[in-house]
């Protein structure tokens, strides 16, 4: 099976040595998207509920991207620097999604680039 480079400018560039996603069949695999604003890659704000949602905005816009939805991802895994966090996390992942629900993770870490403090990657399926 070929690899696609999928990229797009609705989303942040790469900051280093990855894709934003690589497609495989009907498999796309999102790199870890923070909550930079693309025009600017700039962090949209210091507000943890600010930056989650742009995080969402930016997978949104590497699903369509790749030719799906946000609703196709089969798996995300979250990574927040604070989990007390998580409560926001669900209620503004329930914005973005409606059952059934991709499987998850979620994981305290020490930090995340550009002092981000939530992260989120995934795995999209193209197959409905």
């Amino acid at each position: 099976m070929s690899r696609e480079i999928i990229h797009t400018d609705k989303a942040p560039k790469a900051i280093g040595t990855y894709s934003q996603a690589i497609k495989i069949g009907t498999t796309v695999y999102l790199s870890g998207q923070i909550p930079l604003v693309p025009e600017t890659m700039e962090m949209v704000s210091e507000d943890f509920a600010e930056q989650a949602q742009q995080v969402f905005k930016n997978l949104t816009a590497v699903c369509e991207a790749a030719g799906g939805s946000l609703q196709q991802m089969a798996k995300v895994n979250i990574f927040l620097t604070d989990l007390s966090k998580f409560a926001i996390v669900n209620e503004i992942m329930s914005q973005h999604f409606e059952q059934p629900y991709p499987a998850r993770a979620a994981i305290e870490v020490a930090g995340l680039p550009k002092g981000s403090q939530i992260e989120i990657d995934g795995v999209l399926e193209l197959v409905d």
